[in-house]
Order: C-alpha cells, then sequence, then structure tokens
C-alpha cells in the first residue's frame, strides 16, 4: 500500500508538488531559524561571560550593589588567600581576579605636555600567567592590530579606535589618570603595547586592557580586587551548576551583617541574563510551534482544494467498495510521506545555509555602531545535532493536521449520490 501511494505522489506532482514546496519551505525556515537563534544568542550569552560576568562572580557585597559604577573602594581583599581556598574546594572550576576601572588617557607630546586626552573604561586581568586563559578567554591574540601582547605589568592595549583618535602608536607612554581604592588621585605611566580590535562596539570604542599587575600599583590596590570571575574551563555555561557552587559558596563565605564580605553571583543573576537564558532555552518551542500553526493552515487550504480536483477519484474508490475510513488514512499515509520528503529537503538547505553562516558569518556592525550591548559584531549560527530534527516535528505534524481537517468531507459523501456525480 505504501508503494503503491508512493508511486501515485511520484506521478502525480499536481498533489505533490505544492505540499513537498510547502513543508521545505517551513522546514528550511525552522532549522535556519533554530540555527541562528543559538548562534546568535549563544555569541552573546559566551561574550557577556567572558568579558563580564563569568559563569558566576564573586564580590564584595557592597560593591555588588554598586556594580555599575565599579566602586573600587569596596574591592575585595585578600585576594589570593580567597583563590587558594576556591582551588582547593572547587578544583574543577577556573577561578581569575579582575579590576575594571574608569579613567582619562593622557598622550604627552615629546615635552611631555598633554598632547591628546581621552576618556577611557579599563579592564585589567591576569595576562602574565598563561594558566589564567584570559588571552584565550579574551581572544586577545587574535584581536591585536598593531603591536603585540603585553610582556610586562606597565604595559598596556588600546583600543585600535581610540588609538586613532589620540594618535598614539605602540611603543609610545601613556597616562592613566583614575582614582585609588583609597579614593585619591591616580596617576600612572603605561606604555602601549598594542592596539586591539574585538569586533565589539563597546569594547572597541575607548577600552585599554593591561595585566593586573599594573593596575594594582597605579590603583594602589595590593592584594585586592573589584571581582573573580569563574569559569568551568572548555564547558558551556550550565546554570544548575552554577547556582549550586553559589549556594555553597555563599553559605560558607557571605555574612549578610558585613558589607565588604563577598557573595557569588551566577551569569543569570547579572544584566538580565536570565531572560536571554530562558529565550534561549525556550527559542526551538516558539519555532516549532509557529511554523506547525502556519503551515497547517497553508496545507488545510491545499488539502481542499486538493480535495475538490480528486472529487471524482474519492467517488470511484466509494463507488467500488472501498471504506470511507480507509480512504481516509490512505490521504494521511500521502500526507506523511509528503511531510517526511519536504522535511529532508528542507533540512538539507537549512542545514547547508546554517554551516555557510556559521563559517562565514554576517557582520551587522554598521547596526550597532552605537550600541552598549555585549554583542559580537559578526553574527554566526550554531548547527547543532538539534538542527538535523528540529524541522521533521513542523514538517509531518503540520501536514498531518492539514490533511485531517481536510479529509473530513470524505465522511460527508453520500453513497446514493455518486452515480449521479459520476455522470456529471
Amino acid at each position: 500500500m505504501i508503494r503503491f501511494l508512493l508511486k501515485g505522489l511520484l506521478r502525480d506532482r499536481s498533489r505533490s508538488l505544492f505540499p513537498i514546496l510547502t513543508v521545505t519551505a517551513g522546514v528550511m525556515a525552522t532549522a535556519l531559524g533554530h540555527s541562528w537563534f543559538h548562534g546568535a544568542l549563544g555569541g552573546m550569552l559566551t561574550t557577556t561571560a567572558n568579558f563580564q560576568t563569568g559563569y558566576v562572580k564573586i564580590m564584595s557585597r557592597a560593591y555588588a550593589d554598586l556594580v555599575e559604577e565599579m566602586p573600587n573602594d569596596l574591592a575585595l581583599v585578600d585576594v589570593d588567600a580567597l583563590l587558594d581556598d576556591l582551588a582547593e574546594v572547587h578544583p574543577g572550576w577556573q577561578f581569575t581576579p579582575r579590576i575594571h576601572f574608569g579613567g582619562l588617557i593622557d598622550i604627552p607630546d615629546e615635552n611631555g605636555e598633554t598632547r591628546s586626552q581621552g576618556p577611557t573604561m579599563g579592564l585589567a586581568v591576569d595576562l602574565l600567567d598563561p594558566d589564567a586563559g584570559e588571552v584565550e578567554r579574551l581572544k586577545i591574540r587574535e584581536s591585536i592590530i598593531r603591536g603585540r601582547l603585553p610582556e610586562k605589568p606597565d604595559e598596556i592595549l588600546v583600543a585600535e579606535e581610540l588609538a586613532r583618535k589620540l594618535e598614539v602608536e605602540p611603543g609610545q607612554v601613556a597616562t592613566i589618570i583614575s582614582s585609588t581604592m583609597n579614593g585619591s588621585m591616580a596617576f600612572y605611566n603605561f606604555r602601549v603595547a598594542g592596539t586591539v580590535n574585538f569586533g565589539i562596539n563597546m569594547l572597541d570604542r575607548g577600552t585599554i586592557i593591561t595585566d593586573i599587575r599594573g593596575a594594582r600599583q597605579a590603583l594602589d590596590m595590593g592584594d585586592a580586587a573589584g571581582e573573580i570571575v569563574g569559569f568551568l574551563p572548555g564547558d558551556n555555561y550550565r546554570d544548575e551548576a552554577a547556582q549550586a557552587l553559589a549556594d555553597e559558596f555563599n553559605a560558607r563565605f557571605s555574612d549578610s551583617g558585613d558589607q565588604f564580605s563577598p557573595t557569588m553571583v551566577t551569569l543569570a543573576d547579572q544584566n538580565g541574563m536570565r531572560y536571554m537564558l530562558n529565550i534561549s532555552n525556550s527559542m526551538g518551542t516558539i519555532l516549532v510551534t509557529i511554523f506547525i500553526v502556519v503551515m497547517s493552515l497553508v496545507l488545510w487550504n491545499s488539502g481542499l482544494m486538493g480535495s475538490l480536483r480528486r472529487y471524482g477519484e474519492m467517488g470511484v474508490r466509494l463507488a467500488i467498495g472501498e471504506s470511507q475510513g480507509h480512504i481516509y488514512r490512505s490521504m494521511l499515509a500521502e500526507s506523511v510521506m509528503i511531510g517526511i520528503m519536504g522535511s529532508i529537503i528542507g533540512t538539507a538547505i537549512g542545514v547547508a545555509l546554517g554551516y555557510w553562516i556559521q563559517v562565514n558569518g554576517i557582520d551587522i556592525g554598521s547596526m550597532m555602531k552605537e550600541s552598549s550591548i555585549m554583542m559580537d559584531n559578526i553574527i554566526r549560527t550554531q548547527v547543532s545535532a538539534t538542527t538535523y530534527y528540529i524541522g521533521f516535528i513542523p514538517g509531518v505534524i503540520a501536514t498531518l493536521i492539514g490533511t485531517a481537517f481536510a479529509g473530513i468531507g470524505i465522511y460527508r459523501r453520500q453513497t446514493a449520490s455518486l452515480f449521479k456525480e459520476l455522470e456529471v
């Protein structure tokens, strides 16, 4: 029976071509949309985690309340001892200290007078210890435009856009004007090791990056850090593991009565990221539901038109004694075949396009010039195992639903009127 139905579909294109094209388009959009959203959202989550939040972040309770202001006067102290405790208790996690600071960058001329000046945002990370993994995590080596990586604590990397505005070259001296941990003015001379462009407008407009040792000396922070970020090496963010770690840490180290005691928060609890995580987790369901509804309506209409065209065929089949239920089931079987064929073609096209965008990316930098979102200017898809089968769900279900409603008319046919219809 299946072989008979398949031959009928292949030989009579008028009853299979349009439904297959409809399913192909819907499945292609589902597969490509799934890889697109997961790539875009996943890329934004990864970028935010690497540059801002970590998978978990440790701060003093007072610092956490004012984190957007980067209040280094409320920073963590005795950081090395805390890192030793974390390494012993949670060996699977990688923790590293960071300092965020703001201020002015001043470029002197040959006489030591100010030649150019501008506001800047500083990020101090452990650049000199290869075990810290910060150079790889932040993709600093790949982002260098001119110059080289810092090799000493008093060397910095300057955003390429800022460097061009200030007309500063690698090898020149730059003075950072900021405030120390104790609230006094800080003036410290760094040497520009190179310039960087991360492809993230929020960073590329005016960021400087230095080793945390140099920042500690410049800001009088000693064994202190604004925050400690934690990552699971070689693993994606898992909210359950991060939340379990945060609960355990806070029960052990955090004191609600001491504003300088450390507290740990997860990525999901920072910068409204839980909402983005929920969207990312629900995107597959949303896409499937949308395309099931849309394709069901289209295929229902297609089924109704097909039923009208095959009106005589159904009449003959009923007249020779075929039951209404058998005809209805054969139409459903046809719809499943159409759904599978369209899904295979649509998935192949959607996955192929997804892989192309994953490799080459799409540059949306022109739309992100004034954006303050921590998002890469190059959007890439992420083709996963789910991408290969998610399109089959709406592809098969929609054809079944469309045919199920369109085929109800079979049960309304009256056997007594069949010969009159056939005469016509």
